[in-house]
């Protein structure tokens, strides 16, 4: 995938296992990534891992970054091996940060909207999580046919993450004027994408 930032979504994992006291359940990890992509694409007019987002039972999954997780065949060898520097698997469920973050890999927004999710979210377990991703539009729409099991997954467009939420947090509430002007700039940033 184009766009895809394999240094940025090792080093967020990263970040996250450490903000949990060095541990991190595989996906309380996602769901964070997942809801700190939603913010900054909200806020900035692009997501900080660059990945493509899947709707799968549990709720929004970053496919490459899941890909990093489960030491997938899909994963090319030199991202693999820069994951194994910083993170490794402790069981099917866990991994641990293996040495401290190389955060110059982020902008300065990247880091303020990991740390402001783990701030607001980083207490919820793996299933709160799921189960509050399953309230959001960009699952919602393919509720429907994952539990018929027409497919395993379904892929969100992510202007699905524009959509304004109204959860306990109100980081996702915003007002249409501010968000059309950014939903403008990442439209503008996926057709850039594409030409190159």
């Amino acid at each position: 995938m184009r766009g895809f930032n394999y240094k940025k979504s090792v080093q967020a994992l990263n970040i996250l296992a450490f903000k949990n006291g060095g541990v991190i359940n595989k996906m309380k990890a996602i769901k964070l990534i997942w809801l700190s992509d939603r913010l900054h694409i909200r806020k900035f007019g692009r997501t900080i891992t660059g990945d493509d987002y899947y709707a799968l039972p549990n709720g929004p999954v970053p496919s490459a970054t899941r890909d990093i997780l489960e030491s997938s065949n899909f994963l090319d060898d030199v991202a693999s091996d820069y994951a194994k520097e910083y993170i490794t698997e402790i069981d099917k469920y866990n991994y641990t940060s293996v040495i401290k973050a190389n955060t110059k890999v982020f902008s300065i927004t990247d880091i303020e909207i990991i740390n402001q999710i783990f701030d607001h979210f980083g207490k919820d377990d793996h299933f709160d999580l799921s189960n509050f991703s399953h309230l959001f539009p960009e699952w919602k729409r393919h509720e429907s046919a994952l539990a018929k099991k027409l497919s395993s997954r379904y892929q969100i467009n992510q202007l699905d993450f524009f959509i304004n939420i109204n959860e306990k947090s109100g980081l996702f509430t915003d007002s249409s004027d501010s968000l059309d002007i950014v939903k403008q700039i990442f439209e503008e940033y996926q057709l850039l994408q594409n030409t190159l």
